[in-house]
């Protein structure tokens, strides 16, 4: 009777087993970004528009500057009363706040370009990965590049078949 039981117990805890059996894969999404053509486009877009907005804000800052220099010139030659120059100073001091605020709308523009035109990209490659998954049976494909990986067997990377579903 003890025979038969351990023998039941050990086809049940190998029929658990193989039913706890996962298929684990890997990819390195920072490869497969870096052979997106759309990638190198979208940050050259990117980089356009922030120098552009970095040029639109040096003009507004050399611009303020021409302003302070002239207003020290007027009043060391005293052609600007103690009363004109306090305004003076206050109109340029809300010239300088906007400026301020020019560059953190700017910084936001910048990160909304990116999330716009990355984010396609970054949805397109999260589809390919899962359309790998389901038709190669994986239960977890884990990102090598962001180092969460302790061992990865070559012969589960999904990088090519990724990359053969966006068409690299």
């Amino acid at each position: 009777m003890k025979k038969y039981l351990l023998f039941t117990l050990l086809i049940a805890f190998g029929a658990a087993t193989q039913s706890f059996a996962q298929n684990f894969a890997y990819v390195d999404t920072q490869e497969i970004i870096q052979l997106i053509p759309e990638v190198k486009e979208a940050n050259s877009n990117i980089e356009t528009f922030k120098t552009q907005l970095q040029k639109k804000g040096q003009e507004m800052l050399q611009a303020l500057q021409a302003k302070y220099q002239d207003l020290e010139r007027r009043e060391a030659q005293g052609e600007i009363s103690p009363k004109q120059l306090e305004t003076e100073v206050a109109k340029l001091k809300e010239e300088e706040n906007s400026i301020l605020v020019f560059e953190q709308e700017s910084q936001q523009k910048i990160l909304d370009k990116s999330e716009s035109l990355l984010a396609p990209i970054r949805d397109r490659i999260q589809k390919a990965i899962d359309d790998v998954a389901n038709e190669n049976g994986f239960d977890y494909i884990f990102d090598y590049s962001t180092g969460f990986v302790l061992y990865a067997d070559d012969a589960t990377n999904v990088g090519a078949m990724v990359k053969a579903k966006l068409g690299i």
